[in-house]
């Protein structure tokens, strides 16, 4: 990309290596962030899906040099991985108490007074966008701006504690096996960038099942019961008065859920943007 007053030359093959990891203390445990850019910029918080972290949640969007180049020029960017879902993590130790979804949030405004931050723009994705959507609920003064892509804010439906289930067996008796790769792919990822017969799936599609296999069981378990667990916050959501932009595909298994949270947001401060065959991994 050609240098102009208006944006950076990224090194895409170094985005992800640039970064500086913290690994910060909390009341529910510790809890994995990395630091790219200038941290005089505005802060921009991200948050992944179940089972993922930065590197496999938002790499579609990092790999994008435009996209890339927009957010570093403009952000400094904090990606907070959920506990144990951080490269390189270690089983947590089953005796830790396993947080709430609620103390997941309360999580955020730690990493948020650990580097002196005020008010945040804030990107999550599915599970990630239910926990930033209620840390935003909970501490207003902290959130200026919401990115969600397919997000929850109703409790799970009995279709989804039944899928919920499934992938609680089956990590709990065969760790991340084939079957749970691909139950968690057709959450991530629309039919047309899985692939078929005919056609081949997608690189990043790839990058994502071998990032997979270095997830914990443990670990995805704990952050699943949480999601599992959460309270419907539908209520709240008329209160929330900071910037809302919310994506959504219109294949996603959570389309209706995006539609739900739109129509009880505030429509001067939020906007839904519905998108053909859309990844969730952004």
């Amino acid at each position: 990309m050609a240098e102009s007053n208006d944006s950076v030359s990224i090194d895409m093959e170094k985005i992800f290596l640039g970064g500086k990891e913290h690994h910060i203390q909390t009341g529910c445990g510790s809890v994995s962030v990395i630091v790219y850019g200038d941290q005089d910029k505005p802060a921009l918080i991200t948050y992944p899906d179940l089972a993922l972290n930065y590197m496999s949640c938002f790499q579609g969007l990092f790999f994008c040099p435009e996209a890339a180049s927009l957010l570093l020029h403009n952000f400094c960017i904090y990606h907070i991985s959920p506990p144990g879902h951080e490269l390189g993590a270690a089983a947590i130790c089953s005796d830790n108490p396993a947080p709430s979804a609620e103390d997941l949030a309360d999580q955020i405004v730690e990493v948020l007074n650990y580097f002196r931050l005020g008010a945040v723009m804030c990107m999550g994705v599915t599970a990630g966008a239910y926990i930033l959507t209620l840390f935003a609920m909970k501490y207003r003064n902290r959130v200026v701006g919401l990115i969600l892509v397919s997000p929850l804010c109703k409790a799970p439906s009995w279709t989804e504690w039944f899928y919920n289930k499934v992938m609680s067996n089956l990590l709990h008796f065969y760790g991340m096996c084939g079957l749970l790769k691909e139950c968690l792919l057709q959450r991530y990822f629309s039919k047309e960038v899985r692939g078929n017969v005919e056609v081949p799936e997608s690189e990043i599609v790839q990058a994502c099942r071998k990032l997979l296999d270095e997830r914990k069981k443990t670990n995805v378990l704990r952050f699943l019961q949480a999601i599992d667990q959460r309270p419907d916050i539908t209520e709240g959501l008329e209160k929330l008065n900071c910037r809302t932009l919310i994506f959504v595909g219109d294949s996603s298994p959570f389309h209706s859920e995006a539609i739900h949270m739109t129509s009880k947001l505030d429509r001067r401060y939020s906007a839904l943007v519905e998108v053909c065959s859309m990844s969730l991994c952004v």
